[in-house]
């Protein structure tokens, strides 16, 4: 009887961190829905055209980008001021 109990209780509470986190995904995605309707109101009132991506290309075409492509970048700090330190074991 124990054991179906901590059964149940698992069960119940495995299922009701699922809906919790179904009902945040739904929360996140309607409020998305509003954000690009809002966006799309705002476009259509100013008399331009909106396009989700055209959007997105152009918010990040703005930004800094975070990584170089090509690999790795030159480095930009000088070694003149590089101090050598030595470390030894103490026991």
């Amino acid at each position: 009887m124990i054991a179906f109990l901590k059964r149940l209780i698992r069960i119940v509470a495995f299922a009701l961190i699922a809906l919790i986190g179904l009902g945040m995904g739904l929360i996140f995605t309607f409020s998305t829905l509003i954000a690009v309707g809002i966006l799309f109101l705002l476009a259509k009132l100013r008399g331009q055209r909106f396009s989700v991506q055209e959007y997105w290309t152009n918010r990040q075409s703005r930004r800094k980008p975070i990584f170089n492509k090509g690999g790795f970048t030159q480095q930009t700090h000088s070694r003149d001021n590089v101090t050598d330190v030595e470390a030894r074991d103490i026991r």
